[in-house]
């Protein structure tokens, strides 16, 4: 393992790591988008990957079964924020869309996906009116993502104060039109049951007969992913888990569970960049 490659943590994570780099042509790389892969920025429409991302994975992508974004944002949008379209090294590249409701394949260029749930429709055309009868415009503000809405409060005069106070009333709005409500960092967001990270991911691995999995995420959204991968340990599938997020500013319940934390999108490009060298030399030594 080359010096620059970091060392998980936890003896599940060292495993699941010697397993990657054993047989990494039947391991998938699976990333969160936000947070993970692009910094968190006040607007979510500038939110772009590192510099560094694209190139790191197209070096790593070639060395394993697949790469998978896996974000809550709509896959289209994760891939124009992300770059990922025409990228040579990429071609295999699978975006899992909205939680795995939508799928965009790098080897065709086009997005497949499921029927829209009608209480979305609904929520979209009643949310305005709501956040205003119960006072809570000052600050906050919706993204429309499609097949989910996210109500914000990071603008808010007090984001986490903002934050407590629209849970109660966002979730019963939810409820009332066969949604739920998924926290996130200052963000709030309603969507269809049955759409997870862990859920998409499970699948995926399914899909591809993976011997091994990293998965990376920084925000709660990410936990479900997480939750499928520590199943999947125990059924005997190696996995490592990765924090993407400085230490100040981890989310408790993922850092508490991650294998390894790195400090943020740069670091995991690095991690990234680092992870195809060692497969690289793996290769090479194997070969001599």
């Amino acid at each position: 393992m080359v010096s620059s490659l970091p060392h998980p943590t936890t003896a599940a994570g060292r495993d699941g790591l010697a397993a990657l780099l054993a047989r990494p042509g039947k391991a998938v790389v699976a990333l969160d988008f936000d947070g993970t892969l692009a910094e968190i920025v006040p607007d979510p429409e500038r939110a772009r990957a590192h510099p560094g991302a694209v190139p790191a994975l197209a070096a790593l992508a070639p060395h394993v079964a697949s790469v998978a974004v896996v974000t809550g944002r709509p896959a289209g949008v994760a891939v124009r924020y992300g770059g990922f379209a025409g990228v040579p090294g990429l071609e295999h590249l699978v975006v899992l869309g909205h939680y795995g409701a939508e799928r965009w394949d790098a080897v065709t260029g086009t997005v497949r996906a499921a029927a829209p749930h009608p209480g979305v429709a609904t929520v979209r055309a009643e949310l305005p009116g709501f956040l205003d009868r119960i006072g809570a415009w000052p600050g906050t503000w919706i993204e429309e993502k499609g097949r989910a809405l996210a109500v914000h409060t990071r603008r808010a005069d007090d984001p986490e104060g903002a934050f407590e106070a629209l849970k109660g009333p966002l979730g019963d709005l939810a409820a009332a039109h066969g949604l739920v409500l998924e926290p996130g960092r200052l963000v709030l967001e309603l969507r269809p049951p049955g759409m997870d990270k862990g859920l998409a991911l499970a699948a995926y691995l399914h899909e591809t007969g993976a011997a091994s999995v990293l998965y990376a995420g920084d925000d709660l959204g990410d936990i479900p992913a997480y939750t499928a991968v520590e199943k999947l340990r125990s059924e005997g599938l190696p996995g490592v888990l990765v924090c993407s997020a400085a230490e100040s500013a981890a989310v408790p319940d993922l850092a508490e569970r991650a294998d390894l934390t790195v400090a943020g999108p740069a670091a995991l490009v690095d991690f990234l960049a680092a992870l195809a060298r060692a497969i690289e030399e793996k290769a090479e030594e194997q070969s001599d």
